[in-house]
């Protein structure tokens, strides 16, 4: 294998791949959270998910087995940190609490959100309906554990952010949201969502309205106030997998584009977390200024047919597939991330990376095929 000559540093490459240039080798940026990093560092999910001492430890021990590589996407949060922080605003079984030690914590979806509901979002604001209602119907936590784990995220990053600077690494993001169609989707469950959106669609309408509304001054005032000018932005559930282009069209687009054009106006770069299929919704991301996006596919999209589509006008990441990190062999990574590298990276515009993220099950060897396949034949 040849070694690809570095002449960047770690953020001029990722960043040269976002704005369509052309980096000295590809940026490798896998999506490792707590559990992959337990994994690949001998210790339980059930560790990562009670202490964030235990998942900084994870890391670290991950980190330095293979090398670091180019922006860390993911962090040392616990499960129900995620709940507490309206990442994850869904009841949780945890591993060592409701689960085996060796689990994934789970996420439970219910109706907890109730049609009447629509309406107090738009009344209260999204933060304060979650704060002050929602989030008690999903957890056992008293209003005390909730500060308190807030207060542990927020002490714990100086620690992590000095082992990411040991590599040269910065976080890929640290402004994270939902699009208000999933986020939505999430609280009210899939089946009851759908019903609205066909049968009671203008409360779905105007909720969306004020969750975009709130959301767009937060994440810029988060992005500017870290340094770190992206916003990592997830939906899995709006592509032509589940609804026709008329629901995307009415419900999904409009927002898209309003936050993106709000972020890309604070010079701020959105990061799309896709999953599910989206190979019909792949044109409409044209009509995105050039270079305000990057594209992060789950392996499920055609990430081939994403490049022959937005080739010279968005940077896409992706997409080892987490079967062929958790079952393939270490040659089929390497053959597959230089598939990736030759054919999406040709031109520029690719961001190496896994899949929607690393599994949990993730073989050492291949995890190591995929970052060193980057670094050397990028």
């Amino acid at each position: 294998m040849t070694m690809a000559q570095e002449s960047m540093t770690t953020n001029e490459r990722l960043w040269a791949a976002i704005r369509l240039e052309q980096p000295d080798r590809v940026p490798v940026v896998p999506l490792v959270t707590a559990e992959p990093a337990a994994h690949l560092a001998g210790m339980t999910l059930a560790e990562v998910a009670g202490s964030n001492q235990k998942a900084i430890e994870a890391y670290r021990k991950v980190l330095s087995k293979f090398g670091g590589w180019d922006s860390m996407h993911g962090g040392p949060i616990t499960p129900l940190q995620q709940q507490v922080t309206n990442i994850y605003p869904m009841k949780m079984r945890i591993p060592g609490r409701d689960l085996p030690d060796g689990y994934m914590f789970q996420l439970v979806e219910e109706e907890f959100m109730k049609p009447e509901d629509y309406d107090r979002i738009c009344e209260m604001g999204i933060d304060a309906f979650y704060y002050e209602d929602y989030l008690w119907r999903i957890t056992d936590l008293t209003p005390d554990d909730v500060q308190r784990e807030v207060t542990n995220v927020l002490t714990m990053w100086p620690e992590f952010d000095a082992e990411l600077k040991k590599y040269d690494m910065r976080p890929l993001i640290l402004a994270s949201d939902f699009h208000p169609f999933f986020r939505l989707s999430l609280m009210r469950s899939m089946v009851a969502f759908t019903q609205d959106l066909y049968y009671n669609p203008e409360p779905v309408e105007r909720t969306i309205k004020q969750i975009t509304k709130e959301l767009i001054p937060k994440n810029i005032a988060i992005a500017k106030g870290s340094g770190i000018d992206t916003c990592l932005f997830t939906d899995e559930r709006a592509s032509a997998f589940y609804y026709p282009l008329a629901v995307f069209e009415r419900f999904w687009w409009p927002y898209t584009e309003e936050i993106v054009d709000a972020f890309w106006s604070e010079g701020i770069v959105t990061v799309f977390h896709l999953d599910t299929c989206w190979d019909k919704n792949l044109p409409y991301f044209k009509r995105l200024p050039r270079g305000s996006a990057v594209v992060g596919l789950d392996s499920t999209t055609d990430i081939f047919l994403a490049k022959q589509v937005l080739r010279d006008h968005l940077c896409i990441h992706g997409d080892v597939p987490a079967s062929l990190l958790s079952l393939g062999k270490p040659e089929e990574v390497e053959a597959y991330c230089k598939r990736l590298i030759d054919e999406v990276g040709a031109g520029g515009g690719l961001i190496l990376g896994t899949g929607c993220a690393t599994p949990p099950d993730c073989k050492p060897e291949n995890f190591r095929a995929m970052i060193e396949t980057g670094k050397n034949y990028g």
